[in-house]
Formats: structure tokens, C-alpha cells, sequence
């Protein structure tokens, strides 16, 4: 992790980073105890460390990455969205724009306004994506693969 996305991470989760994060482990948690969510939890918990430090990474669809479609990347991933979508992800989607609104008012929140506003898209969409730190991303990119 460079310097830069090791301050900014460190200035995320001081200025309420955090607390998304424990949105994401929470609903990870009621997943679990439902326990036909398991699936859906496991990837709330990746997405919950990615929300508590998003610098230096990216969501990436797991297909375009990969190279080749999964389960989560066809027909069931699409299905499992939707199922998603209604019990956790429009939720968790509003948390991630109330709290970029809010970061926004400020200059020095932009940046954070602006990593809130991707966290929720992916809070509304999130099967069939794969977080990749971002040098493993420059480095396909060098070699041509995508």
C-alpha cells in the first residue's frame, strides 16, 4: 500500500469509515443467523474490510478479472442481487449516500464523499465482484489481459 492510500485509509476510518463497515458486518451477521443468507455473508464480510479500508483497491467484476464466467457472475449471481438488493443492499446503498452527503459539504470530504458513492453501487450489486488491490489491476493491464 503506498503512502498516500495508507493516509487516506487512516483519515477513513478516523472521519466514520468504521461505522459502514460494522453496517456491512451487521448485515452479515442476520445473514447468517437466517442461515440460507450464508452465501450472501461471506461476501459481506469482504466487502466490510473493503469498506474499512477502500484506498489502494477496486471492485472489479470478478468475470471481466477472471477471464471466465462463475456461478456468481451468471444467472444466479443476477438472481442472488436481487434477493440482495431488497433485504440488505438498498439499505446499506442509502447509509454509504447519506454519509457522502454528508462528507461532501466539506472540501476535504470529497474524496471520501466520492469512495462513499462507489461503496453504494457495490452496496446494491455486489455478487460476481472481487476486490483487487490496485497494483495487481495496473499489472494485468501492462501485460495486456484485463
Amino acid at each position: 500500500m503506498s503512502p498516500l492510500n495508507l493516509l487516506l485509509n487512516v483519515l477513513w476510518v478516523i472521519f466514520g469509515g468504521i461505522w459502514m463497515a460494522a453496517g456491512w458486518l451487521l448485515a452479515a451477521v442476520i445473514m447468517v443467523l437466517t442461515i440460507v443468507g450464508i452465501p450472501w455473508a461471506a461476501a459481506a464480510v469482504r466487502i466490510a474490510w473493503y469498506t474499512l479500508l477502500p484506498f489502494g483497491q477496486q471492485a472489479v467484476r470478478r468475470d471481466e478479472h477472471r477471464g471466465r464466467e462463475d456461478i456468481g457472475t451468471g444467472l444466479l449471481g443476477t438472481i442472488g442481487n436481487i434477493i440482495w438488493f431488497v433485504f440488505a443492499g438498498i439499505w446499506l446503498a442509502i447509509g454509504h449516500l447519506i454519509t457522502a452527503v454528508g462528507l461532501a459539504i466539506t472540501i476535504i470530504g470529497i474524496p471520501f464523499a466520492w469512495a462513499h458513492l462507489k461503496l453504494a453501487g457495490l452496496a446494491l450489486w455486489p455478487i460476481g465482484m472481487e476486490i483487487v488491490p490496485n497494483d495487481e489491476i495496473e499489472r494485468r493491464r501492462a501485460f495486456g489481459r484485463p
